[in-house]
């Protein structure tokens, strides 16, 4: 058992830069009495008396009893710990930390599998129909596309598309007028609100700009099928989310991993001691409490506007991935920093109770 020294009496200006024993506990979230245990039976630390008899603990002593109580949590003998200096300390902080990534990885976090989207596409012009179709063409395209059509015109879209999930309407229009778009919306309103492109031979400046302007994507032929195919997977590209995301709604949403750490184990993770240089473990740990109570609004939302169930799916699987991949990021980020990640939080059906584990500084810069 080490010796234990009588406690030094530190001077004014020390103890205004020391930490009171019960405020340590608190950072520490462990009961006073067993950091008097510590000191008694294992010399732990040798904490410095203030005038007033209260017993005063240095940054660096928070920092080994912070490194103490978190690897006692994590199953090691406070004994076979007590008589290691702080290297000692962090190598067995380090191996351990590598133990639990090491199984965190064993299976890792995949791509959401390819329940395949497809554009849907609907076209105005038999020729652009069958050029659509031509596998130079379609291997441009990152996506598969289903063609809804080709129509002879505007009026027979509008009557077989009444209803219908349309993502982009493309239009071949040899001689293109300004007030193509006017005529297009008077005879097929149900395609008034769609994104639009158009491949056209002959325009006027004053046309292009007009259209330009109103947001409808141009190419001037004669292209070839690899111009056109870039074009229109650009085009297809920059649609928004909830169309150029368009699935099959009745195909399952990608699975992805659920939560790895509930909102008390982030903010035990966030709340680091304020000598750590670095802050990206705090806010990595906060960007995942958003996402995650993001998510879990998107998926409430769905179920209250059939209307809106589509896109609020979207989100809501768009805030889980993003959370997956930001759970990551804080695993990386905590081994970077020499930190021990807290416990995962249980599945619902196998949660039991346990102390947070309150991440803290396995090293100083």
């Amino acid at each position: 058992m080490p010796k234990r020294k009588s406690p030094a009496t530190a001077s004014p200006v020390e103890s205004a830069a020391r930490h009171r024993s019960g405020a340590v506990a608190r950072m520490l979230r462990m009961p006073v009495a067993t950091l008097r245990v510590w000191e008694r039976r294992y010399g732990v630390t040798r904490p410095v008396l203030s005038p007033s008899g209260q017993r005063l603990y240095s940054a660096d002593d928070v920092r080994r009893l912070a490194l103490l109580k978190q690897l006692t949590d994590l199953g090691h003998a406070i004994g076979s710990l007590a008589g290691l200096d702080m290297a000692q300390l962090q190598k067995v902080a380090g191996t351990h930390a590598s133990v639990l990534a090491a199984r965190a990885n064993v299976e890792p976090l995949r791509d959401p599998p390819s329940a395949t989207q497809t554009w849907r596409v609907a076209v105005i012009g038999k020729a652009l129909g069958t050029r659509l179709q031509r596998p130079a063409l379609l291997r441009r395209l990152s996506r598969p596309v289903q063609l809804r059509g080709p129509f002879a015109d505007a009026v027979e879209a509008h009557a077989v598309l009444q209803g219908a999930a349309v993502d982009l309407l493309v239009a071949h229009e040899p001689r293109l007028h300004e007030a193509w778009l006017a005529g297009l919306q008077a005879a097929a309103p149900s395609l008034a609100a769609l994104p639009k492109a158009v491949l056209y031979r002959y325009a006027a400046e004053s046309t292009c700009t007009a259209l330009g302007t109103a947001g409808t994507a141009l190419l001037r032929e004669p292209q070839n099928d690899t111009v056109l195919g870039q074009w229109l997977q650009g085009v297809l590209q920059a649609l928004p989310p909830a169309l150029g995301s368009a699935r099959d709604p009745a195909q399952p949403l990608p699975a992805v991993p659920p939560r790895r750490w509930d909102d008390a184990a982030l903010a035990d993770f966030a709340g680091l001691s304020s000598t750590i240089a670095c802050e990206c473990p705090r806010h990595v740990a906060e960007l995942l409490m958003q996402l995650s109570h993001f998510e879990a609004y998107s998926a409430e939302c769905r179920h209250l506007s059939p209307a809106d169930a589509e896109l609020h799916a979207y989100l809501q699987q768009m805030a889980a991935t993003s959370r997956a991949r930001f759970e990551e990021a804080l695993e990386h980020v905590a081994l970077h920093e020499g930190l021990i990640l807290p416990p995962s939080t249980p599945e619902p059906s196998e949660r039991i109770q346990y102390s947070s584990a309150v991440a803290l500084p396995l090293n100083t810069r």
